[in-house]
């Protein structure tokens, strides 16, 4: 096992491996991914889901707003970069200009890891289609909120925080009080307790916004633990996954691929 946390190449590698193995044959259930496709990642860290699809033939863009993780991205992905596979923009995904730096709309976004860091994720989701190309497809990887580590306890540096489930769930007043004594980043941690999205939530915006769920995977164990912990991925039991709310506690993480409400497979 090592620290995916600090050393960013391993976990670049991971990303990138998770993707080839899971992301890429869960959206072409649904999509052929052909070479020449358009990709766009939002808060694509270091790249390394990216290099999965750069390596299918894709034209990829990636835009994140911490500048230090697209400097590590520029370097890992240096060959792709000069052979006009790839390109980043460092900036406020609402900022950016669709046509000037990304270069047109796209077949399949990406934000994995990403939605349950968001506020004002209907406002996101809606406005996301004006990035799409008609029979353009969104992919969505995250932990809902109720998992036993939604809070992102993992990254605290209190050993004994780092371990303990389900405590990022207690009222917001006696988990801040709970960071401080502890010396966590109160405000960082909070932040994520405010923006974490449920299941349920996640499928009502997409319906409000005008989407539909094209394809859907709930797991028991997410397909990252393969790389971080060398557990194998276990998908979530039909039953709990049927089951409203329960299925939050229980399932570590979900992917969905979402389109216009009108878009045919392809």
């Amino acid at each position: 096992m090592f620290d995916f946390h600090t050393d960013k190449k391993r976990y670049f590698e991971m990303q990138a491996q998770n993707a080839r193995s899971y992301i890429v044959p869960f959206v072409e259930k649904h999509m052929t991914i052909i070479p020449g496709m358009r990709v766009l990642e939002i808060g694509c860290a270091e790249a390394g889901v990216l290099k999965a699809f750069t390596e299918k033939g894709c034209i990829t863009v990636g835009v994140e707003l911490d500048e230090p993780r697209l400097v590590l991205a520029r370097e890992f992905m240096n060959d792709e970069l000069e052979q006009g596979k790839i390109s980043f923009v460092s900036k406020d995904i609402y900022k950016v200009d669709v046509e000037r730096e990304l270069k047109g709309r796209f077949d399949i976004i990406i934000l994995k890891d990403v939605i349950e860091h968001i506020h004002n994720q209907e406002k996101l989701i809606g406005w996301m289609k004006g990035l799409l190309n008609p029979a353009g497809v969104i992919f969505f990887g995250f932990p809902p909120w109720q998992m036993p580590f939604g809070g992102h306890q993992q990254v605290m540096t209190n050993k004994l925080l780092s371990k303990l489930p389900y405590f990022h769930l207690l009222p917001m007043a006696a988990y801040k009080g709970l960071l401080k004594f502890f010396k966590q980043d109160v405000a960082s941690f909070a932040e994520i307790k405010e923006t974490g999205i449920s299941i349920e939530r996640f499928e009502k915006i997409v319906a409000t916004t005008g989407y539909k769920v094209v394809n859907k995977t709930h797991y028991f164990l997410n397909p990252i633990y393969t790389y971080k912990f060398g557990w194998k991925p276990l998908h979530q039991l039909g039953l709990v996954s049927a089951i409203p709310v329960v299925r939050n506690y229980l399932t570590t993480c979900v992917y969905y691929l979402i389109a216009g409400a009108d878009t045919q497979s392809r």
